[in-house]
């Protein structure tokens, strides 16, 4: 459905793309993750139409963006982070109004009133604009996207701004349109690329780091096993031990549970199971351990070490 291939983007001698490569198939939900001036929005931009490339090629459903815009941002909805709303204009009348800018075929009453019936905004079509809250703003935006059904929703920052209970309603909202879209989500947000997206495109300092699904991200990484273990003892004494096993990569304190026992999380030199390791160690110090649980790597542990892992490879090239 979307198809970026080799795509470049210089401003002067500053590289905001350095030819990268991916694509999005029918009906998934991609998670489009970077830290600030990573080149996400020069991507999306590019992807909307917004920017020209400097070299490349960008597909939307077969359409080259390049050589036939008009037909390819047809297939495109985008909600930018600052959604393009009139504050004076009622709730419909832009809906009405957008419509118009799109040249939409649909036939207009109906479709917009059931677009509103998907985002709940119906109770508010005639309301200003200005008037309602953060997250129904962000609902209108979603909206104006929808106009003219394209097959593909471009959500830049959508839950930006929003209380926790407006985080949740948008969330699931952005759920149930990819039922029948497209879609690609950027976002700071990592847990909520775990809970929407099947699949994480990141891109760092303009090239793309990494491109799995949620499941297989982690396993992209250097293969690390981490635990919180619970142990009675000197927290001191117990850390320098802890410290100073080969089978451990690192080992630092989470805090005190009760009077006689400490947390610590530990992780484990790659692909070592250092389970066994670790007890006889313990137990010959005297050290109960009392607990030991396993941590799943985060979506955020996986974004930083992507990130440090690149910078690290690439350190000396860039002197």
């Amino acid at each position: 459905m979307i198809e970026f291939k080799n795509v470049y983007k210089d401003y002067g001698q500053n590289h905001a793309l350095k030819g990268i490569s991916f694509s999005v198939k029918q009906g998934e939900i991609l998670g489009f993750l970077g830290p600030n001036g990573a080149g996400k929005s020069t991507a999306l931009n590019i992807l909307t139409g917004y920017l020209s490339a400097t070299a490349g090629e960008a597909f939307v459903d077969g359409v080259s963006i390049f050589e036939n815009p008009m037909e390819a941002k047809k297939q495109i909805g985008f909600l930018p982070e600052m959604p393009p709303l009139y504050p004076e204009m009622r709730v419909g009348e832009y809906l009405n109004f957008v419509y118009d800018l799109k040249n939409c075929k649909i036939s207009r009453k109906q479709h917009i009133n059931d677009i509103c019936e998907v985002v709940k905004l119906s109770h508010v079509k005639n309301r200003l604009i200005k008037n309602l809250s953060k997250g129904y703003k962000q609902r209108v935006g979603i909206a104006q996207a929808l106009i003219g059904n394209p097959k593909v929703l471009v959500f830049d920052e959508p839950t930006v701004g929003l209380d926790p209970k407006q985080i949740i309603e948008i969330r699931n909202l952005v759920k149930m349109l990819g039922k029948e879209h497209t879609i690609i989500l950027s976002t700071h947000i990592l847990p909520e690329v775990q809970q929407v997206c099947s699949r994480v495109v990141v891109i760092n300092e303009g090239l793309i780091v990494a491109d799995e699904s949620i499941e297989t991200l982690t396993e992209a990484l250097e293969g690390t096993r981490r635990y919180i273990a619970k142990i009675c003892g000197a927290e001191q004494d117990v850390l320098k031990l802890l410290r100073s096993l080969p089978v451990l990569r690192s080992a630092d304190v989470i805090g005190a549970q009760d009077a006689n026992s400490v947390s610590y999380l530990i992780e484990s030199d790659e692909n070592i199971d250092a389970r066994v390791p670790l007890f006889n160690a313990l137990a010959a110090k005297g050290y109960a351990i009392i607990g030991l649980e396993g941590v799943d790597m985060s979506l955020e542990d996986v974004f930083v070490r992507l990130v440090s892992n690149k910078e690290k490879r690439e350190g000396g090239k860039r002197r």
